[in-house]
């Protein structure tokens, strides 16, 4: 039977909104969304499925899925799907800016030479703000466990995949226990009713999902011979950024070594301020692709300033986005069959896993150094999972918190 509760959530999920809603949704979680992509998830979780109930959890954790597997910023692309879903194509664009800008103009700005920015990212609050990543992680893990674990099946789907991304700590690990999972889950999962959960729509066609596929090596191959041709550092630069935002799974903190080959070696950017720029990173919430933002404002050549942090911020991104578009469709039409169907609970259980394996490392073993924080910690998954805070309210205490341990208040 359809309840009225059931009626209500199902029309909230269904609904529309417009890219301005989209944007100031996304805006919020801009700006106080610490602790890197998988936190990320998390607040996303709490947001729009929790919250404002714009997906339904197996829509969300399905899309997950699916971002894991394509090369970017696992967590922007999560972002982009949500507002394309909700509000088309300029709530994506709506979704990406509200989400990418905070962080971009902030280090945008550090790459002026802001003088207070320098001692920021070993400040007590920015420690504080570390601290709530871990309850907002741990709030997503207990969520989805239960909503994707409920047999013994899938949560040793999920012990697996925890215990083989410990082992291999990388992008790599963290694809091969997707795949396990995923096979592991088509050959032995039974599941009585596969299509029981709300499907949620994108609206791209297959001949645009083709097209932007197809588009997506273009730029490896044209900017390399376009750079040796003219012998461009500009274009040799914009080559190497879009190459770093195409061969990174997951993104994080793996696109940093990339780009420092990019940058440092050819003199665009010399090594201190590469590392100064990296510092300032953790400081700053939202994804860490928006470092290339930093990069191009103090690269050294036609491209700097504003101009230059904007055209790299868009750079790294635009591969993320072609592989979004390109498998929004076909991934629409896979998730109906009952095949596909318990796949996908398996890859839904290992990405349990992945979350339980990051909880411990990196958001625990980065934030977590005595009983204080651990304190802290338990105090803001109480909040967010008993008190039901907002988890914007609960970052500024866990801010405030930090900054007066800090002082020794």
């Amino acid at each position: 039977m359809t309840g009225p509760a059931n009626t209500v959530q199902h029309e909230a999920v269904a609904g529309r909104s417009s890219p301005v809603e989209v944007f100031s949704a996304f805006l919020k979680l801009g700006l106080t969304s610490f602790g890197g992509p998988i936190a990320h998830l998390g607040y996303f979780r709490s947001e729009f499925v929790e919250r404002r109930r714009w997906l339904d959890d197996r829509s969300y954790s399905d899309l997950v899925a699916l971002c894991q597997f394509l090369p970017g910023p696992a967590s922007s692309q999560v972002g982009m799907a949500i507002g394309l879903g909700r509000a088309g194509w300029l709530g994506l664009l709506a979704a990406w800016a509200g989400f990418t800008l905070p962080s971009a103009v902030a280090l945008i700005l550090f790459a002026f030479g802001i003088a207070e920015y320098q001692g920021l990212a070993q400040s007590g609050w920015v420690h504080g703000l570390k601290v709530v990543a871990v309850a907002i992680v741990a709030q997503a893990v207990w969520g989805m466990a239960k909503s994707l674990c409920p047999d013994r099946p899938r949560a040793a789907l999920a012990i697996l995949a925890a215990l083989l991304t410990m082992i291999l700590p990388s992008a790599a690990g963290q694809i091969a226990a997707i795949t396990l999972a995923g096979l592991l889950g088509w050959w032995t999962l039974k599941i009585s009713h596969p299509g029981g959960g709300q499907a949620h729509s994108y609206p791209v066609s297959r001949k645009l999902g083709v097209a932007a596929l197809l588009l997506f090596p273009t730029p490896l191959v044209v900017l390399p011979l376009w750079a040796v041709s003219t012998g461009s550092s500009t274009i040799a630069l914009l080559e190497g950024v879009y190459r770093s935002g195409a061969l990174v799974f997951g993104g994080g903190h793996v696109v940093l070594p990339l780009l420092q080959a990019t940058v440092v070696p050819s003199g665009i950017v010399n090594n201190a301020d590469f590392l100064a720029g990296y510092g300032a990173a953790q400081a700053v919430p939202g994804p860490l692709f928006t470092f290339s933002a930093y990069l191009g404002a103090v690269a050294h050549g036609p491209l700097h300033g504003w101009i230059g942090g904007l055209a790299l911020l868009g750079t790294i991104f635009l591969p993320a986005l072609l592989m979004l578009v390109g498998a929004l469709p076909f991934w629409a039409a896979l998730c109906h069959r009952a095949g596909i169907q318990t796949t996908m609970a398996g890859i839904n259980a290992g990405v349990v896993g992945i979350l339980v394996s990051a909880l411990y490392d990196p958001v625990w073993t980065s934030a977590i150094h005595g009983k204080a924080d651990f304190g802290l910690a338990l105090l803001s998954f109480g909040l967010l999972t008993v008190g039901r805070a907002p988890p914007a309210l609960v970052v500024l205490l866990a801010g405030l918190a930090g900054w007066a341990m800090a002082m020794g208040i």
